[in-house]
């Protein structure tokens, strides 16, 4: 690891070392799934990411790697969803926009439809629980640094990460067949108790 030292008395300040990223890349991709709902979209998300991330030295200032990557990925993510959201959006769904069979889980395509299920129910979450189900759950991050990734508290994660888990459960449960009994995702809002 790097450092870049600020001023004359000032301490050693660690820089994110460009030939690390690639040790990351596995999580931050299912990070960006999680985040899109789409695997193509997640792919370009952590092209940007590593793009504005080499664009310039970075310092770490009290995170680690993963966590800074993971802040500097979240960042992306909501910069890109406000500019689509300016944009005038097509009313006919264009050839490029349909989502193609992954070529990697031909193998096994029971399990890509149960994952491509899971990643969908949680792109489907409100963002403050996908967030935090993200950060947690598909990165593998402490509730200390997603809380401070998010800049919330351990607590509000905790209790993020329980509701988001429920709400992909009863999404998961009402969009397998022969369930008509579970209550639809779309009953389940952010503020219902269940």
């Amino acid at each position: 690891m790097q450092t870049f030292h600020r001023g004359r008395y000032s301490r050693a300040v660690p820089a994110l070392d460009p030939e690390s990223l690639p040790r990351h890349l596995d999580r931050l991709y299912r990070a960006a799934w999680a985040l899109c709902g789409s695997p193509h979209e997640a792919e370009d998300l952590v092209q940007e990411t590593f793009a504005r991330v080499l664009a310039r030295p970075r310092t770490l200032r009290g995170q680690d790697e993963l966590a800074y990557l993971m802040t500097v990925l979240r960042n992306t993510f909501l910069t890109e969803r406000r500019t689509a959201s300016r944009r005038p959006r097509a009313s006919a769904a264009v050839l490029e926009e349909l989502d193609p069979l992954d070529p990697r889980s031909g193998e096994r395509p029971a399990e890509a439809l149960q994952t491509r299920e899971v990643f969908a129910a949680i792109a489907g979450l409100p963002e403050r629980y996908r967030l935090a189900l993200v950060a947690c759950d598909v990165v593998g991050l402490s509730h200390r640094e997603a809380a401070r990734m998010l800049d919330t508290k351990e607590a509000t994660i905790a209790t993020r990460l329980f509701r988001a888990r429920q709400f992909v459960v009863h999404a998961l449960e009402s969009s397998s067949p022969g369930r008509e009994d579970a209550p639809s995702a779309r009953s389940l809002t952010p503020g219902s108790t269940t």
